[in-house]
Order: C-alpha cells, then structure tokens, then sequence
C-alpha cells in the first residue's frame, strides 16, 4: 500500500501563516490533565507569555519564568506512590537493577514505574486465562521517526528472536517491541543500544520521542524543522547515566551533542537547573506527567500539532529562510472516563521565539511543567500504508529484504506508517515490483477509509484497555464502507476514524471525524466533530454504545451528512454545524434511508413498437416516452390505492 514516490502525508493547517505577537506579561489559562500552563506574572487580561532567552540584548523577551522550590518556601502537597517511588529511585535505577537478577518472570510494583523511563512497559496476555504469563513491551526513541539501515534490521531480528514476529508502528514516530521476556530484556536493551538504537525516554514522566514530519524534503524548512527536533530531543535527554548502568553495564554509548544543546542544557542563569544534580532539568522526581513535542512547517499537520505539549511551528522569510518559530503550548489528549478536570485539549497560541531562542523557550516551558504541573541522486523515497502500523507475516519479510538490499533509511511517521529513503532512481522500478508483490499497493487500492484510520494495540497486552481497539477496527471500517454504500456515499470519500481501547487517547480519537473511545467491554464513546486536518477538538457525542449496535448511530449520520452536506463539507465539519442536539433526534428518529427513485433502473418497454407508439404520444404533451410511461403508472396506482381502479 504505498504512496508515490516523493509524497508526504500531509494536512493543511487552516492558519499556516499565523504570525503571533512579541511577547507581553502574561500567562496561558486552563491546563488539562496532561498539558502545561505557564504561571501568570501579571494582568490577567493579557494572553501571551516571556519565555527564556539565550541573548540578553533581545528586548522582547524577558530572561526568567521560574525556579526550582527552595526547602520550605511552598506548601507540602500530598504526593502520589509513584512521585515517592521516583525520588527514592537514585535516579531510575532502584528497584529495577535488583528485580531483573530474581528469577521471576514479572518485577514487582515500584519497578514496574521505573523501567518505563527506560523506555518499557511490564504486560500480560488478557485473552489468557489462569496464571499471567508475563512479558514486556519496549518502546524505541527515534527523533523525527528516523531509523537507520542498522537499527531497522536490528529490529527486525528482535522481533523474531525474542518478540511476537510483528513490529508495531506508533502515533509518536517509534517501534514498539511487544512480547519481550523479563529474562531477555538486556539482551534485546544491549542490543539495540550497540546498534544505534534507544528506548530512553520512550515512556515515563519525562519528554517522550519529539515528532517532525517524516518525509525526507530537502526544502530549508523541512530540515530546519528536523534540525530542531532533534536538538530539543537531545536537550531534553535524561544526563545520569542510569539507562547504560541497568542495560549495558555503565558503558555508555557517546554522542557528540551540538555545542547549542549543552550550552543551554547547562545555562542556571534564570534559576531553572538543579545545581549539582546528575538531572540538572529533570531533578530526582522527573516531570509529573509525560510531557510531548512536536516540530513542523506551515500547511504541514502530519504530527497532530495541537495536540502536543509544546507545538513548534517554523517561520521564514520570504526567501524561505527560517527566522524563528510560532509556539503552541497546552495541547494533550489523556483524559479518564467520569472525571471531569481531565480532558482532551487544543494547544494554543503562545507566541513567536527567534529561532537562536528555541531551546531556552522549549527548556523554560518543560520546567514550568516540572513545577507547576500536573542526501549522486540518492534523493527519492517511498511512503508505505501501514494498517494500525502493525508490520507483519509477508509485508515484514518483504520490507527487510528491500531495507537489507538497498541499504535503506527508514523514517516513521505519527500515522503509523513507514517512509523508506535513500532511493535511488534506478533502483525505483524492482522496488515498486517487490512492494507489489508483497501486496503493498498503491494507495488507489487503498480503501479511503484504510488510509486515515488509526487504533491503539489495546487487548490483548494494554492493562489499561477496557475493549478491542487495533483487533477490532478492520471490522468496524469494513461495517462503516458498508454503511456508506447503503446510504450512497462514493468509495472515493471518507471519514477520519479513531479507535482507542480506553479514554488515555493514544491514537488521538479526540481529533477524529469520528472517534470510538472504549468505555466497556464491547462498548464506545462516539466522538464527533473532528477534522480532516486535525486542527479542531472532537465531542462526545454519545455514550455507552455496544459494538453491535454502531450502525444505528452510524446510517443516520452519514446519511444526512450525505444529503444536508454544504459544498466540500466533511463530516466532522457538518457534525458540528449542525449540533449534537439535531443529530441525536436524528439517531432517535431513524428509520432507514429514503431510496430515490432514480436508483431503480426499471425497463418500461418489451419491444420497439409499444415504445415509438408511447413516444409519439408523449411528443403531444412535451415529454419523452419514459416520462409519459412514469405517469401513466402513477396515476394507476394511486387510483389502486384509493379504490378506484376499474
């Protein structure tokens, strides 16, 4: 299923030239349950924001927005298990390097939230019954989704040798690894280590893998996007060494960091840093939530940008040369069912940082969280559909030889799909073949519908799943073709659909036309009012529906979407217009479709003859044959139907 080479998946911001003012005193209003705020300094009534500057002669910008809590200057707050399990931890290590020696095949509590920082979840089999047959999930770190030759195949050999024989694309740009045994877990860790790989950061309270968009463009913008993507990822990066202690034996893999980074990383001259600590930015308890970044380019929303913690948006003059960035912030998709102070929520509009300032800026907003928070011719490329981003059986076979032979680079996208790189032209012709052999297609052969929709893994190994999500969506898209069939929608047309197994939205239901959020077993919230481009929040729109019964909120819908559309208007769009209040009498009142006539193809006339002796009676009254033959027949049957036949 692939795309043709050189495209990119994209969608258009609605306000791709934004500018924002320079910043005034203020601060950002309404933090969600997994976002951030910033702290207001002064009025109220003003909306934007100073953020850290690297350069002191920047008038605009002030140089401090907050500071490590001082011993006994702020009220003692209850705090969670797992903020005591983090601090207690020597910096996420204890208990986990005594668990991993027991012969055990699961960790206990307090190491189960350590390793996530190491980029790994402990899991068991739900579908099984009787004893938990324990294994883990690990999760890479791959900045911008990019992958090298080694580490793709690297991956592929662990999945076979040590995991389930699938490798599992996610909403972030990373791999997931799923079905890991505790007694392997250093192998397949030291492994992906020594081949350029990370799990570090991958999961846990602390800024997760940065998203830029993934399609290999050479144009200024795009690489600068990149560019900084990963110099917040490395900026970002956990600095005590605890990773390498538990994985490879302290030896630690050296990187040489551009010399922006660790200039800013280290700057204490606003008060942000814990001086002396191993964690200067993370300290010894971390962020309090997991914390998410995304970087990219106007009219390029592949990376779901408001739904992020910090949203970067590049902006260039017009010789495209990048000047600097618009800043979103307080984006987050993690909500729990019946709680109401947690939801999903837009990122907005904070303001515009000289690109010289962007580390300082992303740095002051991820401690404002901690503190106040809850390319020869080697230049073409193929993207590849991936369903649920769940690569196995013969596309995994197939994409590993084209990978291994052509020593491809590989780029993830937050759509879970998969980009290869590094084409060159010669070699455009056998690698299209091979893809097609392996039934890999091109996107025309792609259900619409196939091509936007995304699900969370959810059973059998989520713990938090409450229903099917990525087992169950090929039969919920192959009931919602069907139901476009029955109402007359073309095959050409779709719907952004989204299917989580439980409220935390990791696969961003919240911004779907149409997102099914678990809520029982077999059983969803129905979200509505997406859009397309993913630039507005959906809406519950009904709760507690049974998978059974989906076509009977679904067929009225999309029927009267079809039928009350304005020109161009997608469904998200219309929801909205039209209000939940109408569409639920909608649903109420549903009965079935209203067939037209005209999609009743009737033969009227057996022979030649009967038909030229209608017609030249037809002509008589200005109609043609068949609208003469319609009304005879009408007026037949009425005259049936009020008893007056003869």
């Amino acid at each position: 299923m692939t795309t043709p080479f050189g495209a990119a998946n994209t969608a258009v911001l609605k306000d791709p030239k934004l500018q924002i003012p320079s910043f005034v005193h203020g601060g950002l209003l309404r933090p969600s349950s997994n976002s951030l705020a910033l702290t207001t300094t002064t009025t109220r009534r003003r909306r934007h924001t100073h953020l850290l500057s690297s350069s002191s002669s920047s008038s605009h910008v002030i140089r401090a927005v907050s500071t490590p809590a001082k011993p006994g200057t702020a009220t003692e707050t209850k705090r969670s298990k797992v903020e005591i399990i983090k601090e207690q931890s020597n910096y996420i290590r204890y208990p986990l390097n005594e668990e991993l020696l027991t012969d055990a095949p699961n960790i206990n509590e307090a190491a189960t939230q350590v390793i996530k920082f190491h980029g790994s979840y402990q899991q068991y089999n739900r579908d099984d019954r009787g004893a938990r047959n324990y294994s883990f999930m690990l999760r890479t770190k791959n900045p911008c989704g990019k992958v090298s030759n080694r580490l793709y195949l690297t991956m592929d050999d662990l999945a076979d040798q040590f995991g389930i024989g699938t490798l599992r694309l996610t909403t972030r740009q990373t791999f997931q690894l799923h079905g890991v045994l505790k007694k392997d877990l250093k192998t397949v860790m030291s492994t992906l280590i020594k081949n350029m790989g990370s799990t570090l950061g991958a999961c846990g309270d602390l800024n997760r893998n940065v998203l830029a968009p993934a399609a290999p463009f050479t144009r200024k913008d795009y690489q600068f996007a990149q560019h900084t993507a990963e110099n917040i990822a490395a900026l970002l990066t956990p600095q005590s060494g605890f990773y390498y202690d538990v994985w490879v034996d302290g030896e630690q893999v050296m990187t040489a960091e551009p010399p922006e980074v660790v200039k800013a990383r280290n700057d204490n001259s606003h008060g942000t840093n814990f001086p002396e600590s191993a964690e200067p930015i993370y300290g010894t308890q971390f962020l309090p939530r997991k914390f998410k970044i995304a970087v990219t380019v106007p009219t390029d929303n592949s990376v779901d940008i408001l739904t992020n913690d910090i949203g970067v948006v590049v902006v260039t003059d017009d010789e495209g040369e990048p000047q600097g960035f618009n800043i979103y912030v307080g984006g987050g998709m993690g909500r729990t069912h019946r709680l109401e102070t947690t939801f999903p929520r837009l990122g907005e509009p904070l303001g515009f940082v000289p690109k010289e300032d962007i580390l300082y800026a992303v740095k002051a907003i991820v401690v404002t969280q901690r503190e106040h928070g809850r390319r020869d011719d080697r230049n073409l490329f193929c993207g590849l559909h991936v369903d649920n981003g769940r690569i196995k059986g013969k596309m995994k076979t197939t994409l590993r030889e084209i990978i291994e032979k052509y020593d491809l680079s590989v780029r993830l996208t937050p759509n879970q799909n998969i980009i290869l790189c590094d084409i060159r032209n010669s070699w455009k012709r056998p690698i299209t073949t091979a893809l097609a052999q392996a039934g890999l297609l091109h996107p025309r052969y792609v259900d619409p519908l196939n091509l936007t929709a995304m699900a969370c893994p959810a059973f059998p190994l989520c713990p938090l799943a409450i229903t099917e999500a990525e087992r169950g969506i090929p039969d919920i898209l192959k009931r919602v073709r069907a139901t476009f069939e029955k109402v007359g929608l073309k095959y050409s047309e779709s719907v952004v659909i989204r299917i989580t197994g439980c409220p935390n939205g990791c696969a961003r239901p919240y911004m779907a036309e149409l997102g099914l959020v678990g809520d029982g077993p077999n059983s969803y919230q129905i979200w509505l009012g997406g859009n397309p481009s993913q630039t507005s929040l959906a809406r519950t729109f009904m709760n507690k529906v049974k998978l059974q019964d989906l076509e009977k909120v679904l067929e009225p819908l999309f029927y009267h979407w079809k039928r009350r559309r304005q020109s161009k208007e997608s469904f998200g769009d219309f929801t909205t217009r039209m209000g939940f209040e109408k569409l639920q009498e909608l649903v109420d009142k549903w009965e079935g479709p209203v067939l037209a006539p005209s999609r009743y193809n009737l033969k009227l006339f057996a022979d030649k003859e009967t038909y030229e002796a209608v017609d030249q009676l037809a002509k008589l009254q200005n109609k043609n044959a068949h609208q003469l033959a319609m009304e005879v027949i009408r007026n037949f049957v009425a005259s049936q139907q009020n008893g007056k036949g003869e």
